[in-house]
């Protein structure tokens, strides 16, 4: 056995851990259990601070494979400790899976056959009794996740469901037939209980926990010692600051917990319809789902107790929960390789890249839409904390150690207080020796030096600053989940701004349309709704290709959206469920346009009734939808008008990725000096473009067929020019952060050209300073990554090297003068892409980039944080301001993350305003430095006082 084995877990995650072995030792815990004896108790409460010496204390280092305890530790620059006790499970094994294998499986998510077909699994039902056997599986548990042994692996590793490593075809032809009622058992027996139990800890024991805080106990003895003393007026002053700080403490820990258990406790515990083997079905309650299950999702919706994939028909949900945004979103399912016809069989099912096929634990199924005979389902993927709210909330219980520069140096003055405290100690024993002074003389003077020179009222005084500031915040409707965060903010020098919905209003206005014909712009139109546009293409993909639903009558979807079919008028009828239920397939939705729109016909004499009539019906059925797709950046539509025989595609998203669909010849050649145009000024563009389906692909077979197969060779149709408009208090608040030298940033998902130009008419850039953007190429055929640079108004190149030449572009220096500053201001600007690209291969200028770089376009979820990171890793201390939609990870992230959503979401940002406006920021950072500055005065004084009273005593006892 090798004694210094160690091993990791989690590789590569954010929660990366080491883990070493040990078992008990006997003659070890009887030298503590002495050691605790003797030092009256002091021996067990350092133990108890300190996890690792607990159990290198009590402990011998084992094998892993063998131990009884594992200690972890973070990989993070925290390097925090935890232990946590071995666990045996007993399962019964079956005879065609051997102990063995039993336990590899277990940690891959296949642990009781989650790839064999249902026959096999009802072969090993019926052998089960006959044949079984006890298998012990090892585990232990560590902020709510379990963690199994893994004999492939020699290591541990928590329990993976349908989540990884699952295709396609496996999904639909393994796992679609639903679990045996011994093989649900089996399961359950291993995923535990579905639930995501907050427990509120008894006051009794967060008392505890609180008392047992090592400055409290100092305070306790120093106390003792002072009434032994007859110090008693300032002795019971200690107390009472103490008693109202831990009572103070209580309260708002309890509280954060309360609220916690009842957002996760509201919707935990619901009875759903599960499928079984044979056609079978069931009700159970939500609690005892596990990976596999398939559950019938209810016409009248439900809110998710687990993540789980579609597998037959759509669903409307809204993830406000989740994403902050309460725009309801369609959910379609998962496409079958087997009937597609261009499929990806071997594609491998992930939660996020496929989240348009995800129900998400947590967020309301509003309603379904559903095949005759054939109920919505939708197989478990995930259960308990391993879901997406679940993840959310371990991440609320067990935050990662904020870094603050002023309590770290507050630790490290305590500790020299320390020393000053040790030296003054042994001089007055020494001292007090030679004078012959008695014992208790001695004990009771000595140790008063070290209470005297470690002021125990320090912890009070220090959040006295914090606990005002935090009241006035409130007064001013911006709310904390983590108090300790406000001295922070004291420091912010820096600012990350979401665009749509933080600096900009939430709604766009429908400024124009610029349509194509014959591969040219015609003349911006502002009047959509007109008759000679009526029955154009244009109009009819404003018309379908949207995600918009009926939700008790009321149209509501994505604001652009609603806008967009608002300016043209027309009305939209979903099918009713009886009309689904009788026909074979769903029921389009159907659109029209407002009859007075449409050219009246008068009836000539050779004509027929029917084309007489058709005018009047004129409709279009949507057939097929792709929604919207942020990491494809368009969604689109199969449609079929009233009387026509062939299909139409319509699709509608980003003007680059539009454009790159459709036939070049379909272009027009001026296209990106139009679309400059409009970006500059700050228009949000969408493109849209069209193309008449083959006749050959019947209404059966647009069901099956793959988005790709739809989203090429279009003919390109024209643009639709949005208005996205800057809050007024927004210019007002960055020239007050730009006075305090406070610098600001926009992160966003939107357009580089609309983000610079919304970045000017903000004043985040003034008018005389320089924008360079720099697009970042990854390696391709052969050749390495390279960058371009180039000026954002000019677009011309000016250096192809992917160094930057302090001549061409130059870089703020420490020994510039501030007048050159002035007149030579430079920023950066770059879209998602280039900022993964820079990351990756460029890890030298990252630094130079974060330090001048002003927009970020086209950021995804991910690399809103890793912006964040960056900028933290240059020594900035980092704000955020978002509306809760797609920023979780960013706000979570930041020194002082602040929400502009007051939704469930805002739950992991350590800031939430009540007003969904900017002006918070200031506010917050003015409270901040006020905090700040009050804890650094306190701790100023304390100490001074200290360090006085240590030299007055000393003297006094010499």
């Amino acid at each position: 056995m090798d004694k210094e084995e160690r091993k990791t877990i989690n590789e590569g995650q954010e929660d990366e851990m080491e883990i070493y072995g040990y078992n008990l030792c006997r003659w070890k815990l009887a030298i503590v259990s002495l050691g605790v004896v003797c030092t009256g108790g002091f021996l067990l409460l350092l133990l108890y601070w300190m996890p690792e010496w607990r159990v290198k204390a009590t402990c011998i280092r084992a094998a892993i494979k063998d131990c009884e305890v594992v200690l972890l530790r973070t990989t993070d620059e925290f390097r925090k400790w935890f232990c946590a006790k071995i666990r045996f499970l007993s399962v019964e094994t079956n005879p065609f899976s051997s102990p063995k294998s039993l336990a590899n499986k277990v940690s891959i998510g296949h642990a009781v056959g989650l790839i064999e077909n249902p026959a096999e699994e009802n072969r090993h039902e019926m052998n089960k009794h006959s044949q079984s056997q006890s298998q012990q599986i090892r585990y232990f548990t560590h902020h709510s996740i379990k963690y199994f042994w893994n004999d492939t692996l020699h290591n541990f590793d928590f329990l993976k469901g349908l989540d990884e490593g699952v295709s396609f075809t496996s999904i639909h032809e393994k796992h679609s037939a639903g679990l045996t009622k011994g093989t649900h058992a089996y399961r359950k027996l291993l995923y535990g209980v579905n639930e995501i139990r907050v427990k509120v800890p008894s006051v009794f024991k967060l008392l505890i926990k609180e008392v047992l805080n090592p400055f409290y106990i100092f305070q306790l003895f120093s106390v003792i010692l002072w009434c032994t003393n007859e110090y008693y007026y300032y002795a019971v002053a200690i107390v009472v600051m103490s008693v109202l700080s831990i009572v103070s403490s209580l309260y708002s820990i309890r509280k954060h917990y309360v609220t916690l258990h009842d957002m996760v406790a509201a919707h935990s515990i619901v009875r759903v319809t599960v499928c079984r083997v044979n056609e079978e079905s069931g009700e159970i309650f939500s609690t005892d789902l596990v990976p596999g299950d398939i559950i019938v999702i209810p016409l009248n919706g439900l809110v998710m107790p687990c993540d789980a994939v579609l597998i037959n028909g759509t669903c409307i949900v809204n993830e406000s929960m989740l994403t902050g945004e309460s725009v309801p979103v369609t959910k379609t399912n998962l496409p079958n390789p087997s009937v597609e016809i261009k499929g990806a069989g071997n594609e491998l099912y992930n939660p996020e890249t496929h989240k348009r096929h995800t129900l998400f634990c947590g967020t309301t199924v509003i309603q379904t839409r559903f095949y005759t005979g054939e109920l919505v389902k939708a197989i478990v993927v995930r259960t308990g904390f391993s879901t997406t709210k679940g993840q959310l909330v371990r991440s609320i219980l067990y935050p990662k150690p904020t870094d603050f520069k002023l309590y770290r140096d507050a630790c490290l003055f305590l500790l020299c207080l320390v020393a000053v405290a040790a030296i003054g100690f042994i001089y007055t024993i020494v001292n007090n020796i030679l004078n012959e002074v008695g014992v208790k003389e001695i004990i009771v003077e000595s140790l008063d030096i070290i209470t005297i020179t470690v002021p125990p009222a320090l912890p009070a005084a220090m959040t006295v600053g914090i606990v005002y500031a935090q009241e006035r915040l409130k007064k001013i409707g911006i709310f904390s989940i983590s108090p300790q965060r406000i001295n922070i903010c004291g420091q912010l020098n820096l600012v990350c701004f979401d665009k749509t919905g933080t600096l900009t209003e939430d709604g766009l206005d429908l400024w124009g349309i610029q349509r194509v014909e014959n591969s040219c712009f015609l003349s911006p139109e502002e009047n959509v709704c007109n008759e000679k546009l009526v029955k154009s293409q244009f109009v009819a993909c404003m018309a379908t290709c949207h995600s918009l639903t009926k939700i008790d009558g009321v149209l509501s979807g994505d604001p652009l959206d609603l806008k967009m079919f608002e300016a043209i008028g027309w009305t939209l009828q979903e099918a009713t469920e009886e009309e689904t239920a009788l026909h074979n397939q769903i029921m389009p939705t159907v659109v029209r346009p407002p009859k007075q729109l449409l050219p009246e016909f008068t009836l000539a004499a050779d004509q027929d009734m029917e084309l007489f009539e058709l005018p009047a019906n004129y409709e279009i059925g949507i057939v097929r939808q792709f929604p919207f797709s942020s990491a494809l950046q368009r969604m689109s539509v199969v449609t079929k008008v009233l009387w026509d025989k062939k299909m139409d595609a319509y699709m509608k998203g980003a003007p680059e990725a539009i454009t790159s669909l459709c036939k070049p010849e379909t272009v027009p050649a001026d296209f990106e000096k139009v679309l400059e145009d409009y970006t500059r000024q700050g228009f949000r563009v969408i493109a849209l473009a069209h193309r008449k389906l083959e006749s050959k692909l019947t209404w059966h077979k647009v069901q099956n067929v793959s988005r790709d197969t739809i989203e090429n060779n279009m003919d390109f149709m024209g643009l639709i020019i949005m208005q996205n408009k800057l809050k007024r208090e927004t210019p007002a608040v960055l020239a007050d952060l730009h006075k305090a030298d406070i610098r600001t940033v926009m992160v966003t998902g939107d357009n580089m050209l609309t983000a610079l130009s919304v970045a000017r008419d903000c004043g985040m850039i003034l008018p005389q300073d320089k924008v360079i953007v720099a697009e970042a190429l990854p390696p391709k055929d052969g050749k390495v990554a390279k960058i371009n640079w180039h000026y954002a108004d000019t677009l011309t190149l000016c250096s192809n090297s992917s160094e930057i030449d302090p001549e061409t572009i130059p870089i703020k220096l420490a020994h510039d003068s501030s007048e050159d500053l002035q007149v030579t201001r430079y920023h950066f600007a770059m879209n998602g892409k280039s900022f993964s690209v820079i990351l990756e291969h460029f890890q030298d200028l990252v630094p130079k980039l974060m330090l001048h770089g002003t927009v970020f376009a086209r950021m995804a979820p991910d690399q809103k944080t890793q912006l964040i990171e960056a900028l933290q890793k240059v020594d900035y201390y980092v704000g955020m301001c978002g509306d809760g939609a797609n920023d979780c990870g960013a706000l979570k992230r930041a020194h002082g993350g602040i929400s502009l959503s007051e939704l469930e979401a805002s739950v992991a940002s350590p800031f939430t305003s009540k007003t969904p406006s900017i002006s918070c920021v200031p506010n917050l950072i003015r409270e901040g430095r006020a905090a700040l500055i009050t804890s650094f005065c306190v701790f100023k004084f304390m100490a001074l006082y200290s360090i006085i009273q240590y030299f007055s005593v000393i003297l006094l006892y010499s």
